[in-house]
C-alpha cells in the first residue's frame, strides 16, 4: 500500500530537503496552498489538497483541510476501520507535517485585532491533535528541527516510544498555542476595561482573567538549582523574548541563581531614564546610580558597597562601551547584561573567562507569578506610573521644598528602592545609592542597615543624603534613626496611622518629607 504524508507548513525552513527525501522514501505527498506550490517548484510530486478532497480551499483559506477524506485517513485505526474505510473510500495518511500560523509574532509586531484574528490557526491544531491521538498509526511533526531524525525513521520505521514522543511535542505544540491566544483575549478585555475614560490608575484593579494557562519549553536543562542536590531547567513562554531567550556571547552558562539575580538586576536598571547599572547581589541591590554615560554610573554604583559588589551581577540600560568594560574587568563579577555591547567592549570582557556576557532581549510587560503549594499568587507587574511616581504628585508634608537637586536625588531614590526586598530603606546622593537596608523584619533594623552601610570604612555618606522608604513608617523610631545620621530629605507612601507622629518628627527635626500616598513593596 502507498505510504502517504499530509505537510501544511508556515514555517518552510527545510521543507524542500524534507518533502524530497519523503518522497525518495516512497511516500505520496498531499499539501496545501503555498506549502504545495513550494515543494511542486522543487521537483517534487505535491497533490493538492483540494484533490483529495473534491473541495476547493474557501473563506480566505479558512477552509483547507477539515474534511472527513483528510481526518479520516489521519484518525482511522489500521487494526479496526480497515472495511470502513474502504467503503468510504478514504485513504490512510501516515505521516502529519503542519506547523502552525505565527500568532506570537504576529501579535508581538503590534498587529490590528482583525489581522491577529486570521492568524488563529484551526486547521492546523485540529490536524496535530488527530494524528498524536492516533501516534500508534500516525507520525506527527511539529518542528523543522525533528526533520533530521524524521528523514532517518523513514527507512528503519518509526518504533513506538519515537511516535510517542511526538505525539507529546505536538500536544505541548497545540497547549502553548491556545495559552496564547487565551492571554492575547484576555489583554484585549482588559485593555476595554481600561479605556481612555477610565481614570490612570485606578483605586481597584481590573480583574485578572478568569484562567491563565501558561506553558513553558524546556530551552536547556541547568548544571544544578539554588543547591547543588537539586535539578534545573531554564524554560522559555515562546515569546522569545526577555532573559529566558538571551544571548549569551562570553563565558560559562548561566547558573539558577544567575537567572534570578539577572532578572533583578535588570529591572533595577531599566527603572530609569538615564544611563543607569544595578549591582545585585542574591537578588538585592548593593549599588545603583544614574550617570552622564554608562562607565560613570557604574563607578557610583560601585562605590556604594564595595565589598558586596564582590562576585555580584552587574546590569546597564545602556550598551556596553569599552570604558565600562575596561572598568568592570578587574572586578570578580559573574555576569554582566545589557541590551547590546560594543565590539571593543566584548573583546575586553572576553579575556574573563568565566565571566557570563549577556545581551537581553527586550521583554513585554506581563504578570508576576509566585507559585504556592497546589496553584499560584499572581498579580499585575508593578509599573512605574509618572503620573503617581513623579515628584509633582507627591506632597510635602514637613520641612521647606526641596531644591531642584534634592528634588532629583528623591526621584532617584524613590525609583531605585523598588528594587529593594522590604523592608526597604535607600540613601541616595548625587543619583546614586550610599547606602541600602533589606529584607529586615522590621524598618528599623532597615534604617540601621541602610546608614551602617553608608557610613562604613570611616566614611559619613549618610549626612547630608536622602532617603526613600518603599512603605509607611509604622512609627518614628526607623525615621530617628535616619535623622540622627543626618538624612536631610525623606520619600516615603504614608498611610499609617501614625502618620502624624512621623510627619511631626519629620518636622521637629527640621527635614524635608514628601507622601508619594503609593506604596512600591517588594516581598
Amino acid at each position: 500500500m502507498t505510504r502517504r504524508a499530509l505537510i501544511s507548513v508556515s514555517d518552510k525552513t527545510g521543507l524542500s530537503d524534507f518533502a524530497r527525501a519523503l518522497h525518495q522514501a516512497g511516500y505520496e505527498i498531499i499539501a496545501t496552498g503555498s506549502t504545495a506550490s513550494l515543494i511542486a517548484s522543487a521537483g517534487i510530486p505535491a497533490i493538492p489538497v483540494q484533490d483529495v478532497t473534491g473541495f476547493p480551499e474557501a473563506f480566505d483559506g479558512r477552509v483547507k483541510t477539515l474534511h472527513p477524506h483528510i481526518h479520516g485517513g489521519i484518525l482511522a485505526r489500521r487494526d479496526l476501520h480497515g472495511e470502513q474505510m474502504a467503503a468510504l473510500g478514504i485513504a490512510p495518511i501516515d505521516v502529519v507535517v503542519v506547523n502552525l500560523y505565527p500568532f506570537r509574532q504576529t501579535v508581538a509586531r503590534g498587529a490590528s485585532f482583525e489581522e491577529a484574528i486570521e492568524q488563529i490557526d484551526i486547521g492546523g491544531p485540529a490536524l496535530i491533535r488527530a494524528a498524536a491521538k492516533n501516534h500508534d498509526d500516525v507520525a506527527v511533526v511539529t518542528d523543522p528541527a525533528q526533520y533530521e531524525r524524521v528523514v532517518a525513521a523513514l527507512d528503519s520505521g518509526f518504533t513506538s516510544e519515537f511516535r510517542r514522543e511526538l505525539a507529546a511535542s505536538a500536544y505541548a505544540v497545540t497547549a502553548r498555542y491556545d495559552a496564547a491566544i487565551a492571554a492575547w483575549l484576555a489583554q484585549q478585555l482588559q485593555s476595554d476595561e481600561h479605556s481612555q475614560d477610565a481614570p490612570e490608575y485606578p483605586q481597584e484593579a481590573a480583574a485578572l482573567p478568569a484562567s491563565l494557562n501558561p506553558t513553558w519549553v524546556k530551552m536547556t536543562d541547568l548544571r544544578y538549582g539554588e543547591n547543588p542536590h537539586q535539578k534545573a531547567a531554564l524554560y522559555g513562554d515562546g515569546s522569545q523574548t526577555g532573559l529566558a531567550s538571551a544571548e549569551l556571547l562570553g563565558g560559562k552558562p548561566m547558573s539558577f541563581n544567575n537567572y534570578q539575580d539577572t532578572e533583578a538586576a535588570i529591572r533595577a536598571a531599566d527603572d530609569h531614564e538615564q544611563p543607569a547599572v544595578a549591582i545585585v547581589k542574591h537578588a538585592n541591590p548593593c549599588g545603583v546610580a544614574i550617570g552622564q554615560d554608562v562607565r560613570a554610573a557604574h563607578e557610583r554604583a560601585h562605590a556604594c558597597d564595595p565589598v558586596s559588589a564582590y562576585g555580584g551581577v552587574v546590569a546597564s540600560n545602556r550598551p556596553v562601551t569599552k570604558a565600562l568594560a575596561e572598568q568592570l574587568a578587574p572586578i570578580f563579577t559573574e555576569v554582566i547584561a545589557a541590551p547590546d555591547f560594543e565590539a571593543e567592549a566584548l573583546e575586553v570582557l572576553r579575556e574573563k573567562k568565566n565571566l557570563r556576557i549577556v545581551r537581553i532581549a527586550p521583554a513585554a510587560p506581563g504578570l508576576d507569578v509566585v507559585p504556592i503549594s497546589g496553584g499560584a499568587v499572581i498579580q499585575e507587574r508593578d509599573e512605574l506610573v509618572p503620573a503617581r511616581d513623579s515628584a509633582a504628585a507627591w506632597e510635602l508634608v514637613a520641612g521647606g521644598a526641596a531644591d531642584a537637586e534634592t528634588l532629583a536625588d528623591l526621584e532617584f531614590a524613590w525609583r531605585a528602592v523598588r528594587c529593594v526586598k522590604s523592608n526597604a530603606i535607600l540613601l541616595a546622593a548625587g543619583g546614586a545609592t550610599v547606602g541600602i537596608g533589606m529584607g529586615q523584619v522590621n524598618r528599623v533594623d532597615s534604617c540601621r542597615l541602610a546608614v551602617d552601610r553608608a557610613n562604613a570604612h570611616g566614611t559619613e555618606r549618610a549626612r547630608g543624603a536622602v532617603a526613600a522608604s518603599d512603605a509607611f513608617f509604622p512609627f518614628a523610631d526607623g525615621l530617628q534613626v535616619l535623622i540622627d545620621a543626618g538624612v536631610r530629605a525623606v520619600v516615603q507612601p504614608g498611610g499609617s496611622i501614625r502618620d502624624d507622629e512621623v510627619i511631626e518628627a519629620a518636622r521637629t527635626a527640621g527635614i524635608t518629607m514628601y507622601l508619594t500616598h503609593t506604596r512600591h513593596f517588594a516581598h
